[in-house]
């Protein structure tokens, strides 16, 4: 299957570059290119991609408020990597909120890009583990947390909590399995389920969500 991109950035040397080395793989296909939000979002519409490579500060509109109309409800919807230059940015704090997939430096390497690009694509949030859990608690702790909803997490049972919880350490499956002495499939089930009940697309919301309810402290 070839993976569908759009390429959404306000300098047209970056849009040109990515699309240029994304080409060079046989799996992957630039179907269009934006030098705003406004126009990405309708690139998309038009062209119905898998990926999209957002940057955040565009004119006309940011790729946050592009990002957050992309990022519907609807599992069909394009999948939204974030660029920026520097990780600690607060503006892509705001970007997985409002639904992005994760989050990639501009000065990425290629093979990391293609990998990125893949595994959005796939489905699964690209969460560099290190980089985006400091990140989130990074802003977690400097902003003020929004009031408490208690019924936010009541619909998971114990042990989806407690997946929950190890998601927003940055664990894989594998790893929760491991620290919770089941199987990779049982706890694909659990992440099934957290993601369902708390209508979050994947793990990058997830962790959001641990953070924003307060389940998980920034430093615990």
């Amino acid at each position: 299957m070839t993976i569908r991109v759009v390429v959404a950035d306000d300098q047209e040397v970056v849009r040109s570059g990515l699309a240029a080395l994304l080409d060079t793989q046989p799996d992957m296909s630039v179907v269009g290119s934006a030098a705003d939000g406004a126009e990405a979002v309708e690139t998309c519409q038009q062209q119905d991609p898998d990926v999209v490579l957002m940057d955040v500060r565009m004119p006309v509109m940011d790729g946050i408020e592009a990002t957050r109309l992309l990022s519907t409800d609807d599992e069909d919807g394009p999948r939204v990597l974030i660029l920026t230059t520097f990780d600690l940015d607060e503006y892509v704090y705001d970007a997985l909120i409002a639904g992005a997939s994760g989050f990639l430096l501009k000065d990425v390497a290629a093979e990391s890009l293609f990998e990125a690009v893949r595994v959005v694509a796939a489905g699964e949030a690209l969460l560099a583990p290190a980089v985006t859990r400091r990140l989130i608690a990074e802003f977690a702790r400097l902003r003020p947390r929004p009031p408490n909803r208690p019924d936010q997490l009541s619909t998971l049972t114990p042990r989806e909590t407690e997946v929950l919880t190890l998601i927003a350490e940055g664990l894989s499956n594998n790893e929760i399995a491991a620290r919770l002495v089941v199987s990779e499939e049982t706890v694909k089930t659990h992440v099934s389920h957290v993601l369902g009940k708390l209508a979050l697309r994947d793990r990058a919301q997830a962790v959001v969500a641990a953070y924003e309810s307060g389940l998980v402290s920034p430093g615990s």
